[in-house]
C-alpha cells in the first residue's frame, strides 16, 4: 500500500468516526412501553418493530442507542425525546 493510499484510508476512517454520534435512550420508572415506542416512531422514524426492540433493550439493559448520525441532525431529535419526557443524550 502506497503512502497516499494509507493517508486516504486514515482520513476515511477518521471521517467515519468523527461524524457518527449516537442518541442514547435510558431506562426510567416513569414512561410506559407504549409511550416510548410511539415516541421513537414519531421522533426517530423507527418502524414499530424497531421501536419495540429498542424499548425492550432499554428496559432490560438500562440504555440503548436509538439513532446514529451527525450531531446537528441528532440534536433536534434528542430534544424532542427529552420534551416527551424520555431520558436521552447525544454521545
Amino acid at each position: 500500500m502506497s503512502t497516499i493510499e494509507k493517508v486516504k484510508e486514515a482520513v476515511a476512517v477518521e471521517e467515519q468516526v468523527g461524524i457518527n454520534n449516537e442518541i442514547l435512550l435510558y431506562n426510567d420508572d416513569v414512561n410506559t412501553f407504549d409511550h416510548v415506542i410511539d415516541t421513537l416512531i414519531r421522533v426517530c422514524n423507527h418502524t414499530s418493530e424497531q421501536a419495540e426492540q429498542c424499548a425492550i433493550l432499554v428496559h432490560y439493559k438500562g440504555k440503548c442507542t436509538v439513532k446514529t448520525g451527525v450531531f446537528d441532525e441528532l440534536k433536534p431529535q434528542c430534544t424532542q425525546l427529552l420534551e416527551a419526557g424520555l431520558s436521552a443524550e447525544i454521545i
